[in-house]
């Protein structure tokens, strides 16, 4: 869940005028960051090395 100071600060950056895509844009990756650091910080995530394994086989 991302924080209501978060969403506020993403909206500051935008300029006055701006599209609802724009801002669902910037949430979704604020949410998709937050997301993974979150994974992080319990032990979730790949190292480079497990992550480059993996796409070896999704890449061709």
């Amino acid at each position: 869940m991302l924080a209501k100071t978060k969403v506020l600060e993403v909206i500051d950056t935008l300029p006055d005028e701006f599209s609802i895509d724009d801002l669902v844009e910037r949430l979704v990756v604020l949410h998709k960051i937050e997301k993974g650091l979150d994974q992080a910080d319990k032990g979730q995530a790949l190292s480079g090395e497990e992550a480059r394994e993996q796409l070896q086989y999704i890449i061709v």
